[in-house]
């Protein structure tokens, strides 16, 4: 490429807000109980976050870890059984299972769509096994057809970690109208935010009933004696955490689809660039909101690539390093990991192995720059990679 810009012209500001929050922060804060069990904020953002994502069946929570620790404990996990998680995830995705004492399981994902294998997951099954949790990478779902059959023959839950897809389709169904269990992050950089936050949505009223008393102290929500009927722990979101993402989801839509048309063409300007493999896109998913701007560079190796993000940030492009292997990180090893090494499970997570080491990601605010930023992005990336 040519006449490559020095750096890129200023990108949208993250989190973005408007009146709309803060017609929602003095709501909250003029009703004059500013927790859930008093005031109206949760109960109504449950509302329309579950009614947004196809399930009437919402419950709001303290943040996104918080959310699949809940989901997690109501499907029945604890000591004694396993939790299938992909190896390339942030590790809150392990970890939930490993607060409960369980044993989080890594298998290899795909090397186009950074999502989980389903082959990997048939292979890492067994009697103890108790959820299958999917993560849907970056807004692109994993691949929920051949999960859903795997969950169902082997006679176990499938919690799909949604943190990066709100508002994602499958087949022209949201996350909540696919019949398992979904939870989601609301934490800064997610997609829509209040700092933190998180939701899980739930197939039943039932599990969703379970679940309230897992986060409310075991505590039925008109109990006035202290009954505390099942364990648990304070997992309830704020009053002025849910008049936030009231107002966030409103926005959720009009920025999908201005990222829904910016990635199509830095994807295919990052494909131009010698080396460069964008995130591939699996056409079921027919509504991706794109939370990262995921790309591979095969070969270029951990250090390189540290160097790289260092000169997109500073030439004005938001860049990352990619997740780190939760098998290679120390806190995995703490409680809860397989009785395998490091080598053993790498040897059977190759695809990982290369994603963990050659991928960036750009943060989803740049797609909502314009399209000549795109080119923007694209020309500043080839010149580094090219110096």
């Amino acid at each position: 490429m040519s006449g490559q810009p020095s750096t890129v012209s200023e990108f949208p500001e993250w989190p973005q807000y408007g009146d709309e929050e803060r017609t929602g922060l003095i709501r909250a804060l003029e009703q004059g109980q500013w927790w859930r069990m008093g005031g109206s904020e949760v109960d109504s953002f449950e509302r329309e976050f579950g009614d947004y994502h196809g399930s009437p069946h919402a419950l709001a929570v303290t943040n996104g870890t918080h959310a699949l620790e809940v989901a997690l404990e109501v499907l029945g996990v604890g000591p004694g059984t396993e939790v299938i998680v992909p190896a390339f995830t942030f590790i809150s995705s392990s970890l939930a299972a490993q607060r409960l004492g369980a044993v989080a399981v890594p298998v290899d994902v795909d090397l186009d769509t950074y999502c989980v294998d389903p082959a990997a997951v048939e292979a890492a099954i067994t009697p103890r096994t108790k959820v299958i949790m999917p993560v849907h990478m970056a807004g692109q779902f994993a691949d929920m057809d051949a999960l859903d059959k795997l969950a169902a023959d082997a006679g176990v839950a499938l919690l799909q970690d949604a943190a990066h897809a709100q508002g994602a389709q499958w087949r022209g169904r949201r996350a909540g109208a696919l019949g398992s269990v979904a939870a989601f992050s609301f934490q800064n950089g997610k997609l829509m935010t209040a700092g933190e936050g998180g939701a899980v949505v739930f197939p039943d009223e039932e599990l969703r009933e379970r679940a309230f008393l897992v986060h409310s102290c075991g505590r039925p929500r008109t109990d006035r004696e202290y009954l505390h009927s099942t364990t648990g722990s304070n997992y309830r979101m704020s009053e002025f955490t849910a008049a936030v993402l009231r107002a966030q989801l409103t926005r959720l839509d009009e920025q999908i689809a201005l990222r829904e048309q910016r990635w199509p063409l830095l994807s295919s300007l990052l494909a131009e660039i010698p080396g460069v493999v964008p995130q591939a896109t699996d056409p079921r998913t027919d509504r991706n909101p794109h939370y990262m701007a995921m790309f591979r560079i095969p070969g270029i190796g951990i250090e390189r690539r540290r160097a790289v993000v260092d000169a997109l940030i500073a030439r004005g492009v938001p860049a990352f390093v990619a997740f780190r292997a939760i098998y290679r990180c120390e806190g995995f090893w703490k409680a809860g990991a397989p009785d395998e090494s490091v080598e053993e499970i790498a040897a059977r997570c190759p695809n990982t192995e290369q994603i963990h080491s050659d991928c960036l990601w750009l943060h989803h605010r740049t797609l909502l720059g314009t399209e000549q930023q795109m080119h923007e992005i694209a020309a500043v990336l080839a010149d580094i990679l090219a110096g």
